[in-house]
């Protein structure tokens, strides 16, 4: 059941003395029917609820959290049942706390002066050896952004997530200078964990959240479940990421053999300030993800990554029932720069979460890895396929496949069952047209438990290769390689195959893709704001994890925009250091104006894998793949402030109430025609233009002070574009200008997007953002 609970009086927002004196009338007022709430609701079932009270009024986090202890009291009837029913106290990002509630007190509560709104407990879910060489970030090179940041040496990255594996040496604090002065945090002690043995100087904050959780499941048996009441990460996912972003090097890493190198995070002398909200299953609490931005707010961290979200449709960024809008909106307002996961549910259209125009959103792509696997014919025909296969040379088998007619029925992959005798002591070839990645696996485990030797599956579209690592040869290759081995299966009398273990191929002959489990644009929320905005490797990721049979040295693959979004995390923590006053917006713009549209080694275009793969477009990549050498001098970038993430709220339609109630601000919208296009983001999306539109633009130079740029433009079909003016010339004096960008369809139908760029150019940058524009004629034709 989801329940919204608005506030139903006028929450305006007063000076500290002058809102404890009303506070003091309010409890006065409240006293005589506080003990009839608390005795209407003895006996009925409590849940957790937050409640939001906006910006805080004053600074004192003691006096805050007493306000909050007394308000929750003036319901409840005692202390004492407020110390049992409170579960946080946010006070530092901002006011409100979460306790457990019963329906009738939610309600109650939710009519008092001062409190926003006030809404149930929800749940979210949790969304390197060669990643960073390939980004261009070497370790042995004295000209790129590693090295011009002493690897991020300085920089606090923040991971909410499952938590960490303190003992991973991805985690050890060699050579790391003292913790910074800023940091505020601490270690919290716990199961397994404990501070004084697990925090160094690279893990400088431990702390977990998990009481909203257990208001959501109820209290459970850890140890049965497998799980730590502590920092500590019993599911891997947490540890992965971390490490992605912020691991220190170590040496002759690899899975069983595979994928070996150097194992390191983006920022590798960056401090971890790990935020564990992610529990049994994955499983996120809302209300541990506010407290968890509350403390991050406080500690000091300079960058988040965060790698979960919730199901869609979206909620409105003002809809508190989606906390990371309200939690990152905080965060940013507070100097931090907030990376968040694209999701999982690509390569559908429109499937992009967290997309809050005050966060970075992240797709996952491909690198230049590959894991090839050779399938020699009796002929002496060789194939290569793609797996994880650990074993022996199998020398030459028997080969098999059942033609429909032979036994009856479907012979399809997901079709085999342990009955099928007839594979036994041979290597079975079996096609998948609809089967999913558990219909092969599962058709993998079936043949092998009757006797076969090995498995040759078709997948048209492979998401990751990771989970089919396994000793029992299970290769994957497309429809058309499958088809010949057919072929010579059909007209051989004793066909036979050998089957080669899995190498590890690196170069510039493995193409990019931008994987097909990643998230798509448009943006379903607010189709102007290009989202996802950058991409980043996100697929068969090597990095620290949980220690398993498998991988006892504790490194293991993943897969996921989790695993691109702390790639721009650690990124972004070398570009905080190299640049400490530059604002989330033009970190962001610095990463989408300067990234790769072409595969950065090849030069070949890069592609979205799908059920067809396609060249990529910006709702596939946003601005493309990240740059990070070229993001930390991008000439020119597109700024924003603050007023201008409130102006787009505002332009959004959305209620101003709502938009203070965010804010803190008593009146946030001016009277002004903004238009969500006016937003200064590093990219022009028009999604539903009729005849002309113009959009003005700013840029700010932060590259050489007396420089010149050029306008180039490649138009999307069927439009004119203009730029004036076309020239911008900067000086010591001029560092900000502003220009015009007209664009007009010569469509005479309703389209679907069409893709352009604008580029700004001084013959040493290249400025580029994307342009994307649909023409609508929306009485013929709907959305």
């Amino acid at each position: 059941m989801r329940v919204i609970i608005p506030c139903r009086n006028k929450c305006s927002l007063v000076l500290p003395l002058v809102w404890l004196s009303v506070y003091t009338l309010l409890l006065q007022y409240t006293a005589a029917r506080t003990n009839v709430a608390a005795n209407e609701d003895a006996g009925g079932g409590t849940k957790a609820y937050i409640v939001y009270m906006g910006e805080r009024k004053h600074k004192d986090v003691e006096l805050v959290t007493k306000s909050h202890h007394e308000m929750l009291a003036s319901v409840l009837g005692s202390k004492e049942a407020t110390l049992d029913s409170m579960i946080y106290s946010y006070r530092h990002g901002f006011s409100g706390f979460a306790a457990k509630m019963t329906d009738s007190q939610a309600r109650y509560i939710a009519e008092l002066p001062g409190v926003v709104q006030v809404l149930p407990n929800r749940l979210y879910k949790m969304h390197t050896t060669r990643s960073w060489d390939y980004l261009g970030l070497s370790p042995h090179s004295t000209t790129n952004l590693l090295h011009d940041t002493n690897q991020g040496d300085g920089a606090i990255i923040g991971v909410f997530d499952t938590g960490v594996w303190p003992e991973s040496e991805s985690f050890n604090d060699k050579g790391l200078g003292p913790i910074p002065a800023k940091w505020k945090g601490f270690c919290t002690s716990g199961d397994a964990f404990n501070p004084k043995q697990h925090c160094n100087k690279k893990i400088i904050g431990a702390r977990y959240f998990i009481n909203g959780f257990l208001a959501a499941y109820g209290e459970f048996n850890a140890t049965e479940a497998n799980e730590f009441i502590s920092t500590r990460d019993s599911a891997g996912h947490g540890t992965h990421c971390a490490s992605i972003a912020g691991g220190s090097f170590v040496r002759n890493v690899s899975f069983q053999g595979l994928a070996g190198g150097v194992a390191r995070g983006g920022a590798p002398r960056a401090r971890l300030a790990i935020y564990k909200v992610g529990w049994i299953g994955g499983a996120v609490s809302s209300v541990d993800i506010l407290k968890a931005f509350d403390e991050a707010i406080h500690d000091g961290v300079d960058v988040l990554s965060i790698s979960l979200g919730i199901d869609l449709p979206l909620y409105p960024e003002i809809d508190k029932l989606d906390v990371i809008y309200y939690g990152s909106f905080h965060a940013v307002a507070h100097g931090i720069t907030v990376v968040c996961s694209a999701g999982n549910s690509g390569p559908e259209y429109q499937t992009v979460e967290d997309v809050a125009p005050w966060v970075i959103s992240v797709a996952a792509s491909t690198i230049d890895r590959s894991f090839p696997t050779p399938i020699v014919l009796g002929n002496k025909q060789v194939f290569t396929g793609q797996a994880m296969f650990d074993g022996k040379d199998t020398g030459f088998l028997k080969l098999a496949y059942i033609e429909r007619g032979d036994v009856g029925g479907e012979r399809y992959c997901e079709y085999i069952t342990a009955n099928d005798t007839w594979v036994a002591g041979k290597v079975v070839l079996c096609f998948t047209v609809e089967g999913s990645e558990d219909d092969i696996i599962r058709a993998a485990s079936t043949v092998q438990e009757a006797g076969a030797l090995g498995l040759i599956a078709t997948k048209k579209t492979v998401v990751a290769l990771s989970p089919y690592y396994s000793s029992f040869p299970l290769i994957l290759v497309t429809f058309d390689i499958a088809t010949q081995i057919l072929n010579y299966i059909r007209f051989t009398r004793d066909p036979v195959v050998r089957l080669k273990p899995t190498k590890t191929y690196f170069g510039n002959q493995a193409s990019t893709y931008i994987a097909s489990f990643s998230s798509r644009g448009p943006n379903s929320l607010s189709p102007a704001v290009l989202k996802p905005e950058i991409a980043a490797p996100g697929v068969d990721v090597l990095a620290a994890y949980v220690p398993t049979t498998l991988s006892p040295q504790g490194y293991s693959f993943d897969s996921g925009t989790s695993m691109a979004a702390p790639h721009i995390a650690g990124i972004a923590a070398l570009l905080k250091s190299l640049h400490p006053h530059w604002s989330l917006a033009a970190i962001k713009s610095a990463l989408v104006t300067t990234a790769w549209t072409m595969d950065p080694y090849s030069g070949e275009p890069i592609f979205a894998k799908g059920q067809i793969p396609k060249l990529a477009d910006p709702f596939d990549y946003g601005g493309g793949l990240v740059n990070p050498n070229a993001a930390r001098t991008p000439g020119l970038v597109y700024d924003i402030g603050t007023q201008d993430y409130v102006n787009y709220l505002c332009a959004m339609g959305y209620s101003e109430t709502d938009i203070n109630q965010l804010t803190g601000r008593p009146k946030s919208c001016k009277k002004s025609s903004n238009s969500v296009l006016d937003l200064n983001l590093p990219s022009i999306t028009v999604p539903n233009l009729k005849g002309s539109v113009t959009i003005r633009k700013t840029v700010t130079n932060v590259g050489d002070e007396n420089s010149k740029y050029e306008a180039v433009v490649v138009p999307p079909l069927g439009t004119v574009v203009k730029v004036n003016p076309k020239h911008l010339q900067f000086s010591p004096e001029v560092r900000e200008m502003s220009f015009k960008v007209k664009i007009t369809t010569l469509h005479n139908i309703t389209t679907e997007y069409y893709f352009g760029s604008l580029t700004w150019s001084d013959g040493k940058h290249e400025v580029k953002i994307p342009i994307s524009v649909r023409t609508e004629f929306p009485q013929v034709y709907g959305n």
